[in-house]
């Protein structure tokens, strides 16, 4: 008689739900950008792959569009434990000074030079320096090369963003850039960006072409100017206290997974930027190109204030240039 009400009783735990039958983790991934873009796209299918790659001990979450916050929510949210991932970008400098490499005008040559960069200076000396602040670096993906938009005029020298006020991410290297070019940074989330040009609290933004795109940026800008003058890579991020409580196959998971996302986004990469291109010139953006020589000359203060600022930033940046001729 006690047995059978034993197990009757434990049936009923079961059938409500007791926490042997929840014992699911969660991993949480979150990306400050739109779903639409390429950074929001390679997100998802990062995390479609993991889930099928965790199978069923784990639920895996992702969030676009800044549903949790913006970058710098994010990085908050990964320190205390909310998220277990999430994809950082520009705001990156500032937590750790040495990524303000990526905010070098026209350092990165193209994607080839990118990848000799991610493998012999981002996932070494970078990898390394994020650590020390609390951040683990999984992998480096595809954010692109940004250009310029606006509801001014067509930009062709830093003489035409004079008084301009042009929307930066959160990061003192970019207005540093466009304040050496003559324009008025203003720094502000992307997630506020659309309604501010809407607005006119802000005349223009740079972004990758997938960002202004997924944004739907053309709806609100005139003119697209094709400068290339940052790549800006992403980066699959943990705060490096929680990755060190994943199991070893999961990190492997993780990091094998992220590795096949990398590949995926640069070849998607390069291929929306002339599909884009189009797209945008078709959306009735009058589009053109700038004279990079003019911009390069004026950008020698920002590398100034970088070798001044950033221990080793020469050597950084020299490593940097030795790998575009490989």
């Amino acid at each position: 008689m006690l047995i059978k009400r034993l197990i009757t009783g434990m049936t009923l735990l079961l059938s409500l739900g007791s926490p042997v039958s929840q014992a699911v983790e969660k991993i949480i991934i979150a990306n400050g950008g739109t779903a639409d873009s390429l950074q929001g796209q390679t997100a998802r299918r990062f995390s479609e792959q993991l889930q099928a790659r965790l199978g069923d001990q784990y639920q895996v979450e992702y969030y676009s569009d800044a549903k949790l916050g913006d970058e710098k929510d994010l990085l908050d949210k990964l320190r205390n434990g909310q998220i277990q991932l999430a994809t950082i970008s520009s705001i990156m400098s500032a937590e750790v000074p040495e990524f303000a490499l990526f905010d070098m005008p026209f350092l990165v040559r193209d994607r080839q030079h990118l990848k000799l960069i991610d493998s012999e200076i981002i996932m070494t000396d970078l990898a390394a320096a994020a650590r020390r602040h609390g951040l683990h670096i999984i992998s480096t993906w595809e954010n692109g090369f940004r250009q310029i938009s606006n509801n001014s005029r067509p930009i062709r020298s830093p003489e035409d963003l004079k008084g301009l006020r042009i929307r930066t991410p959160q990061s003192e290297w970019r207005s540093l850039m466009f304040a050496s070019w003559g324009a008025k940074p203003t720094q502000m989330p992307f997630s506020h960006l659309f309604v501010a040009l809407q607005t006119g609290e802000v005349d223009g933004e740079e972004n990758p072409l997938s960002n202004i795109n997924g944004a739907r940026l053309q709806n609100v800008q005139k003119f697209l100017s094709i400068s290339n003058h940052v790549y800006s890579p992403i980066w699959l991020t943990a705060s490096d206290s929680s990755w060190q409580q994943l199991p070893a196959a999961v990190q492997a998971a993780i990091t094998e997974v992220a590795a096949d996302a990398q590949r995926w986004s640069f070849a998607e990469g390069a291929r929306q930027d002339t599909r884009l291109l189009k797209s945008l010139g078709n959306a009735g953006v009058q589009i053109n190109h700038v004279d990079r020589i003019t911009f390069i000359a004026a950008s020698k203060a920002v590398y100034a204030q970088f070798a001044r600022q950033v221990k080793g930033g020469d050597a950084l940046i020299e490593r940097v240039m030795d790998l575009a001729g490989h």
